[in-house]
């Protein structure tokens, strides 16, 4: 059996995931319902908790099922939700990280501030995880465009593009235009999937997202030149994912490189991919070793051009 490369498949994930063979896919994705009563068109987002959770599980272990033994399974939601879906990842992955993605939220009254979405982040196995360090921007005052960490000054030894990522992500925000959302209540950045892709896969594999919705994931494949294989139950979020997809003509490339990129800025890049593109900057130490270097180095030369320089001249006639 192959697999339906770069389609939107419609169907009822459950159904869909049963026709992917075991084994095949490189980085598997999943926003799923909240189950806090979105307006979905074809799909009732209130269950009661064990018909939610059993459904989950069985999306859960499909996703484990399809994924590769160098793979990985990624999945968002709030905090509440990731709990019950660790329990289940924990008995068939590996976990690696929780990563949280801070998006500001407006207080529900008598609790904390819910400021941050999370993102499970287990592998297929313990071991052998394909896996890429991503750097993002240093960030810098809007007003005067000064570096808003103090490198207490060690400015010399920063990365002359930007710091490693870490698991607590500030610097993705969510789609607060109208402008640029669909018809859809639980739309995510592009530039979010495309760190996630970056971050998991090497050009040419396969993203897998049971739960496409308008085709975030999809755009964010096709973009970083990787394949994908999506499914939505919602004929017209089907519709919208294929349109939008259709317009994507060319990858998203820096100098040959799969970046990222929003508001023509590069937002995540491979750690190993900037390695190439930023040349390492050097430290103090080594500026300093480095200019000894080239004043013996000069002395030297000096030394040997005063003893030869007599031989060099032919004697006069």
């Amino acid at each position: 059996m192959t697999l339906p490369l770069n389609q939107v498949l419609l169907g009822d994930c459950l159904e869909v995931l049963k026709t992917i063979p075991d084994n095949t896919i490189d980085v598997c994705f999943a926003d799923p319902p909240f189950n806090l009563d979105k307006k979905y068109t074809r799909y009732s987002d209130q269950r009661s908790l064990e018909d939610y959770l059993a459904w989950c599980e069985k999306w859960l272990l499909e996703l484990v099922r399809v994924t590769k033994p160098t793979g990985s399974i990624l999945v968002h939601n709030i905090p509440r939700w990731l709990t019950y879906y660790a329990t289940i990842l924990n008995k068939h992955a590996h976990f690696r990280h929780w990563i949280a993605w801070d998006a500001m939220s407006a207080p529900l009254g008598k609790t904390l501030l819910p400021a941050h979405y999370g993102i499970l982040f287990y592998s297929k196995q313990a071991k052998g995880t394909k896996f890429y360090e991503i750097r993002a921007p240093h960030k810098k005052c809007r007003v005067c465009d000064s570096y808003l960490k103090d490198y207490g000054g060690k400015k010399d030894q920063m990365h002359p593009f930007g710091t490693l990522v870490s698991d607590v992500w500030t610097d993705i925000h969510r789609i607060r235009h109208a402008k640029r959302r669909d018809e859809h209540p639980c739309q995510l950045p592009i530039h979010l999937l495309e760190r996630l892709i970056l971050m998991t896969t090497d050009v040419g594999d396969v993203v897998l997202d049971p739960f496409l919705g308008t085709g975030t994931t999809a755009i964010a494949a096709k973009q970083l030149q990787r394949h994908y294989v999506c499914i939505d139950l919602d004929p017209m979020y089907e519709q919208i994912a294929k349109d939008k997809l259709a317009k994507i003509e060319e990858p998203t490339l820096y100098h040959g490189y799969a970046v990222s990129m929003f508001l023509g800025k590069i937002q995540s890049i491979r750690d190993c991919d900037a390695a190439q593109l930023f040349p390492k900057q050097l430290t103090s130490v080594e500026k300093k070793r480095e200019k000894k270097v080239k004043q013996a180095a000069q002395a030297s030369n000096g030394h040997i051009a005063q003893l030869t320089l007599p031989e060099m001249i032919p004697p006069a006639v």
